[in-house]
């Protein structure tokens, strides 16, 4: 089995609010990956005493942990005890019911030797490749399916949108949320990899269409997954004037890749 780890902050002087994790069973049978991208918080606060840092942390520990030792549990069960353990850490100091308590996108999978599991919740991306190469996307598309006018500002996001029915949803305090996930399971002899991406990491396809989802799994399995981060980085300033005349969010993002050959 061969992995890698791709993690980097947007920028150099702020912390990296991204997860990333490839965990083995110490029977050696199977494993899982976990990546997080914390929700960058606005200035007017998160109505907690915790960085989304130390959240994403919080949490991404725990799904490690849950999905390696709890294999009698489905995916979306593991979520909701994760963010039920996490919620209790912090639920006497912080306001937890606050919009932007701090939350994060998931993109979580487990294999056996006979079977991949999968879950994604908000704009996390998660792509199995087949033994013939052919590449499918796992995604939960709910965020870009919205109008922009419903994006225009983040206090009408919190209104109206986050994680709130006919919007998107975050792994936030609420353990209801992981019903909300994107899940399935898919035999294992059809899986030759997985490769999981935040979506700083996913501009590559996403924003700046540089190849489709096939093609950037080829990347990273041919160049490794840090040339799919270099790239995106130089895309990003090559960028910069163009992303401002468009009104386009922050030039840099933090982004992360995990790729995992079965």
């Amino acid at each position: 089995m061969h992995t890698e780890v791709v993690s980097e902050p947007g920028l150099p002087d702020r912390p990296n609010e991204d997860f990333a994790s490839v965990a083995l069973p110490a029977s050696g049978q199977g494993g899982c990956l976990v990546v997080l991208d914390g929700v960058t918080p606005p200035r007017t606060g998160t109505g907690c005493l915790h960085s989304v840092p130390w959240f994403a942390a919080r949490l991404g520990g725990a799904l490690t942990e849950l999905t390696l030792s709890c294999r009698d549990l489905t995916l979306p069960g593991i979520l909701a005890r994760a963010v039920s353990r996490v919620a209790a850490a912090h639920a006497e100091t912080c306001d937890l019911s606050h919009p932007r308590t701090p939350q994060a996108t998931v993109a979580l999978a487990r294999w056996s030797p006979e079977a991949v599991e999968y879950l994604v919740l908000s704009d996390s991306a998660l792509l199995v490749e087949a033994p013939d190469g052919t590449v499918t996307p796992l995604l939960d598309d709910r965020l870009a399916r919205l109008p922009r006018a419903s994006l225009a500002t983040d206090a009408l996001v919190d209104a109206t949108v986050r994680n709130k029915e006919g919007g998107f949803f975050t792994a936030a305090a609420d353990p209801s949320v992981a019903a909300r996930a994107v899940t399935g399971t898919l035999p294992r002899s059809g899986v030759r990899s997985l490769t999981a991406l935040t979506d700083g990491a996913a501009r590559w396809v996403e924003t700046f269409h540089e190849g489709d989802w096939a093609e950037c799994v080829a990347l990273v399995r041919k160049q490794g997954a840090r040339a799919l981060v270099d790239r995106v980085r130089s895309l990003e300033r090559a960028d910069r004037e163009e992303r401002a005349r468009l009104g386009r969010g922050k030039t840099h993002d933090d982004a992360t890749v995990v790729f995992a050959e079965l």
